[in-house]
């Protein structure tokens, strides 16, 4: 085990009048530091390439998963998937990216672009070996990782983007890689990073895309632990041990809440300097205290928050919000989804008088679900979450 980890990111567009994406991702882990990552395209577009590529996906995610062996995996999937009588070609494609221990990568490719790894900033040529498994020509690598690796999946909707209208044939993968080279050392997160890559295919199709695209993006970084305080204790005697546990745990430290901010204020004998700058009328302002990374507002902010966790993991269109906002939501959500990879919470139970007016649409209730769902989106973004009541 080491401390590298990997933040995993995808986004999908669809053909033009079509409802469903003929491309698919699956993504399972086979514990802490091992995951399987599956891109498949499914012939032509629609329901019949969505349910061929959700197929695939599935019984290639599932069998590695289950421990079968990566080539017997690919030579069963590879004898399964049938050859198309009219255009000769595989009723699906697939790309399989292996994390193992989070110490190298083994990549399976039949018939999808070719996988893009940008190291220190540019092209990576990674070895290559060429398998013929029942008639099918299968390459496979393995790549020792290295911090900030980004690797690249595409489906062959991204390098047919503009043909006819921004290229003549097609945006070439050496295009794809300059475009890509230029973002990947502003620190983006996988997510946007693919979404990136997405929406650039889509202006390139003149937002009426000529195929399904898909890009899934896997980068490679050290962890980053977090920890955020929401809430006092809701027995008093409790605060001094709920405040020592949290100042105690290693990387940097988030206090959402007036009367929690008070409570770590007065532990750490530091003044609380309030803000009364709105950056945004509807997020309540900041706060600093001397050894504390960041003070919030409590349940409006983190409110907020959920919203865009909850479209990180969907179409990331208020990526642009968070990622360059100043107010205190967008704030925390940069930490949690660009710098974190262990996130602590340390939550207390007890009920705040405010929050007890019925004209108000807050209670306590509501509270603990927004850590819960928080928390959940957190999970799905790969992050590691622990949860302390107190």
């Amino acid at each position: 085990m080491n401390d590298l980890c990997a933040d995993i990111g995808y986004k999908s567009i669809n053909h033009i009048g079509e409802s469903l994406c003929g491309d698919h991702v699956d993504v399972v882990e086979e514990g802490d530091d091992s995951t399987v990552i599956v891109l498949a395209d499914g012939l032509g577009s629609g329901v019949k390439a969505s349910i061929l590529s959700t197929l695939t996906g599935k019984i290639i995610s599932t069998m590695m998963a289950e421990g079968m062996g990566l080539e017997d995996c690919v030579e069963t999937i590879a004898k399964t998937l049938p050859i198309c009588a009219v255009r000769g070609v595989a009723y699906s494609t697939f790309t399989i990216l292996h994390l193992v221990g989070n110490r190298e990568i083994e990549l399976i490719q039949y018939d999808n672009p070719q996988v893009i790894l940008l190291r220190n900033g540019s092209n990576y040529s990674y070895p290559k070996t060429e398998m013929n498994i029942d008639g099918k020509t299968i390459y496979k690598s393995v790549i020792k990782l290295q911090e900030n690796d980004i690797f690249i999946a595409m489906s062959d909707g991204c390098p047919h983007a503009g043909i006819g209208l921004a290229y003549n044939f097609g945006w070439k993968r050496e295009d794809i890689i300059d475009f890509m080279a230029g973002v990947s050392v502003a620190g983006y997160t996988a997510k946007t990073l693919s979404t990136i890559l997405i929406d650039e295919v889509m202006k390139l199709y003149g937002d009426r895309p000529g195929d399904d695209a898909t890009a899934c993006v896997v980068r490679i970084r050290r962890r980053e632990p977090m920890n955020i305080l929401f809430g006092p204790p809701a027995d008093r005697d409790d605060v001094n041990r709920m405040m020592s546990l949290f100042f105690s745990k290693e990387g940097k430290h988030i206090v959402c809440g007036g009367t929690t901010a008070s409570l770590a204020a007065k532990y750490l004998g530091k003044p609380m300097q309030a803000s009364l700058n709105f950056v945004r009328g509807d997020i309540p302002p900041t706060a600093e205290i001397e050894g504390v990374d960041l003070v919030t507002e409590g349940v409006i902010t983190i409110n907020r928050v959920v919203e865009y966790a909850r479209d990180v993991l969907g179409e990331n269109r208020l990526y642009e919000k968070w990622s360059f906002g100043h107010d205190g939501a967008a704030l925390i959500c940069r930490l949690l989804f660009e710098e974190a990879t262990d996130i602590s919470f340390y939550v207390g139970r007890a009920v705040n008088p405010a929050h007890q007016n019925p004209d108000l649409p807050i209670n306590f209730n509501i509270k603990m679900n927004l850590v819960e769902q928080l928390s959940e989106c957190l999970r799905k973004m790969g992050k590691r979450v622990k949860v302390s009541y107190f």
